[in-house]
């Protein structure tokens, strides 16, 4: 049995760099892991250096995500600030997607350490759950925990038109903090 060789440095960073672009969905750290020989910690290190040189790499709660241009469609973009119990984030998020919203991020204005933002990039139901369980296996609190349940949400859409339904609808479910 041949072992497989390590991918090195610049040349591995290239092919991570290269899979992430090819990629329409997110790449685990441990799926990269595995298909260049080395460590997640590698990795993440390799993911780093990548940021560093203003490669728009996202990491999200499914994995790793090159943030692609839209290839001139325009997409609509909103903050909206809320306020909901933890266990009101489920309702909140499929809200958002039953509407054709993008979750982007979560952001929290935290007392020390100032805006704390945290990608989430859900789209639809499914990655609403798959979210939803990883906070849940791994033990995870929201942000918004921090912050007696206030924050503020990125979301992007196809049009505003969009934006403002899924909005309106917050609001009817008492979950929209409005000024």
């Amino acid at each position: 049995m041949t072992e497989q060789k390590k991918i090195l440095g610049e040349e591995r960073r290239a092919f991570l760099l290269q899979l992430l672009k090819e990629s329409d969905t997110p790449l685990t750290g441990s799926d990269l892991a595995s298909r260049t020989n080395v460590s997640r910690q590698v990795i993440v290190g390799d993911i780093t250096l990548l940021k560093a040189k203003n490669e728009p790499i996202i990491a999200t709660s499914q994995g790793y995500m090159y943030l692609k241009q839209n290839n001139g469609t325009l997409v609509y973009e909103k903050t909206i600030a809320c306020r909901h119990t933890p266990n009101e984030a489920e309702n909140e998020l499929n809200i958002l997607v039953d509407h054709g919203v993008t979750v982007k991020d979560v952001k929290i204005e935290h007392a020390v350490y100032g805006d704390l933002t945290a990608s989430i990039m859900v789209s639809n139901r499914q990655e609403v759950k798959q979210f939803l369980e990883k906070l849940r296996k791994t033990n995870a609190s929201l942000l918004s925990e921090l912050t007696g349940g206030v924050h503020l949400h990125t979301i992007t859409a196809s049009n505003k038109s969009v934006l403002d339904k899924a909005e309106t609808a917050l609001k009817e479910a008492g979950i929209l903090l409005e000024s």
